[in-house]
């Protein structure tokens, strides 16, 4: 059920935005607020949209080239002169190529570098496995230190941008190619280490990151229809995760859905499952790519094909629910 309260937050409309767009927009915004911002790409800055941002400030954008490695170490040595380092690419390229420099050069001394990766999950769509980046989460949830955001929208990512801004510390923010619909207004909060609650319900606890939180919150409202009430999370904020969302949530229900454009493995759903192992062992269904590559085909073909539609995932809840 969809409170009163939960309705102040929720956007009444049907505009849609990438969240690549709303990073590339808000970094600019920021260049203009924090001189200490610098921004390197590695040759895609037309897609990750940092473009924006070399157009208003040529003097603090560096395009590295098809040198992600040597991106990462150039960033760590910005920061140590008081910068702060934005660098964008692909998430395949960001957490696969770079990542002995993100691990050494940047989370190792903790330096205040912000990865902010696009291109993320399988809803690249047509461009395939090879660019779908359906790991990265799991290897900066591992690197130690790392703080792992991953917005639902454009609202959500524009607040996300500004807190990493603020933050103190490496951050991996993790940005999709396509255009999803807005989720929040601008009365909604984002805050490193929160989620917020979306539905009220009893029948088990939904919890999502990213772009399949959209896809999520119309099977909540679908399943509400028939009277099946979900707790439903948006759970943007993976490292920390919030705690004691999940633990109230999962302790009131007893049963836990998580949904994710990721490998079950190693991201979301292993968090998830990770805290209420040890804190309140609890069933939890993960819903996401079950260890396999990507393919090449459009997002709708491919979240079908996967299981991430609304279809698959209201077949899903209810193969489960008791």
């Amino acid at each position: 059920m969809i409170t009163e309260e939960i309705k102040k937050i929720l956007y009444d409309g049907d505009k849609k935005v990438a969240t690549r767009n709303a990073y590339g927009e808000r970094l600019a915004e920021l260049g203009e607020i924090n001189k200490n911002i610098v921004v390197l790409d590695c040759d895609l800055s037309k897609s990750t949209m940092t473009a924006v941002f070399a157009k208003k400030f040529p003097d603090r954008f560096f395009n590295m080239g098809i040198a992600e490695a040597n991106m990462a170490s150039v960033a760590a040595g910005l920061s140590t002169m008081g910068k702060i380092p934005f660098i964008s690419t692909f998430g395949v390229f960001a957490t696969k190529r770079a990542c002995d420099q993100v691990s050494t050069s940047i989370a190792y001394p903790q330096l205040n570098v912000k990865i902010c990766a696009t291109h993320c999950g399988i809803s690249v769509g047509e461009d395939g496995a090879t660019h779908q980046a359906i790991e990265d989460v799991a290897i900066m949830r591992a690197i130690p230190g790392i703080t792992v955001i991953s917005p639902s929208d454009a609202t959500e990512a524009i607040q996300a941008i500004d807190a990493v801004a603020e933050y103190n510390g490496p951050c991996y923010v993790r940005l999709t190619r396509g255009a999803s619909p807005l989720i929040f207004n601008d009365k909604y909060s984002f805050k490193i280490g929160k989620g917020a609650k979306l539905s009220e319900g009893g029948a088990a606890t939904l919890i999502s990151t990213g772009f399949v939180t959209h896809i999520c919150l119309s099977a909540v409202k679908k399943l509400s229809e028939e009277g099946i009430e979900i707790d439903f999370i948006n759970m943007a904020s993976i490292k920390p995760l919030d705690e004691e969302l999940v633990l109230e949530s999962a302790s009131k229900t007893g049963l836990v859905f998580t949904v994710e454009d990721h490998n079950i493995i190693g991201g979301l759903g292993s968090a998830v499952c990770e805290l209420l192992s040890a804190k309140h062992p609890t069933k939890v269904i993960r819903i996401g790519v079950n260890d396999k590559f990507g393919a090449s085909g459009s997002p709708a073909e491919l979240y079908a094909a996967y299981g991430l539609d609304e279809a698959s995932v209201i077949k899903t809840l209810k193969e489960h629910l008791v």
